[in-house]
């Protein structure tokens, strides 16, 4: 069962695309009003693409302040996927033009955000509906993204692997090559594909 925290402006916080080997990662930061409910909102994971669709478009029209961002795949490269992820986070927070009084985090790792309370929640995104809410325009707006990518690179996958490490994804690799959205410092040619 799914809580609904109390505070007026509680944040809930997620990303999406950190164990991909190509693209950015993507966060997005939501505050839903106390009163709302939903019967299917949970992580984003385990919903339908349709259900998340129609999640992303509901969570719009209701949020009382949301904020999407990207990290790219150089600075991932850069200061490293959890670093990534944390500044993505930070970058959507900041996008919601709301200042929150306290952050939920999905996970267990996050740096504080202008001295508001934050508090990290393992699986959260299947527990408090910011979270979740948070979760399904992360993944909604990177998948968006993959599939434009996957116009110009046709050859790994993405309009279905959206960039994770999937068989079809690494003979892409192993066949083309990576190309300039790969992220470098990521184990692209594992060993029993390794050239």
């Amino acid at each position: 069962m799914q809580t609904q925290r109390t505070q007026n402006l509680e944040c809930g916080t997620d990303e999406a695309g950190r164990g991909c080997l190509a693209g950015p990662v993507t966060a997005a930061a939501v505050i839903l009003p106390q009163s709302f409910t939903h019967p299917l909102l949970t992580d984003s994971k385990k919903l339908t693409a349709k259900q998340r669709e129609a999640l992303r478009e509901e969570i719009i029209a209701v949020a009382l302040a949301y904020g999407i961002a990207h990290v790219s795949h150089e600075r991932i490269d850069e200061i490293n996927i959890l670093n990534a992820s944390i500044e993505a986070m930070h970058l959507a927070i900041a996008a919601m033009g709301t200042i929150p009084e306290t952050i939920s985090v999905d996970g267990n790792k996050f740096k504080p955000y202008k001295n508001i309370p934050h508090q990290c929640i393992v699986r959260g995104d299947g527990k408090y509906l910011n979270i979740s809410a948070a979760s399904v325009l992360a993944k909604t707006t990177r998948d968006d993204l993959m599939l434009e990518q996957h116009k110009q690179y046709p050859h790994y996958g993405w309009d279905t692997n959206k960039g994770y490490p999937t068989t079809k994804h690494r003979e892409g690799i192993r066949i083309y090559g990576p190309v300039d959205i790969h992220r470098k410092t990521f184990a692209l040619y594992p060993k029993q594909l390794s050239l």
